[in-house]
């Protein structure tokens, strides 16, 4: 939301954080909502996609594939 107030710009964010387990670097701490579904973890710096499907977990923003298609975090672990 940008507000203009005298020829000035301000800009309001809303952030959450939230606590949880990273899976990159394996530790419990705090996540910082980037967008309604991706968090970034203050330890490592990781950007991580939320899914909820009973439980919620984080899962690694994995690139594309050379045919467009993205990785399976099972092709992921493989691959490094």
């Amino acid at each position: 939301m940008i507000k203009k107030r005298k020829n000035r710009k301000f800009v309001s964010f809303k952030t959450e954080v939230v606590d949880g387990r990273c899976p990159t670097c394996e530790e419990d701490t705090k996540l910082v909502g980037i967008d309604n579904t991706f968090y970034r973890c203050i330890s490592c710096g990781a950007d991580l996609e939320q899914h909820v499907n009973g439980k919620i977990s984080y899962l690694p923003v994995m690139a594309s594939t050379t045919d467009g298609r993205k990785y399976s975090v099972r092709e992921w672990e493989n691959d490094s």
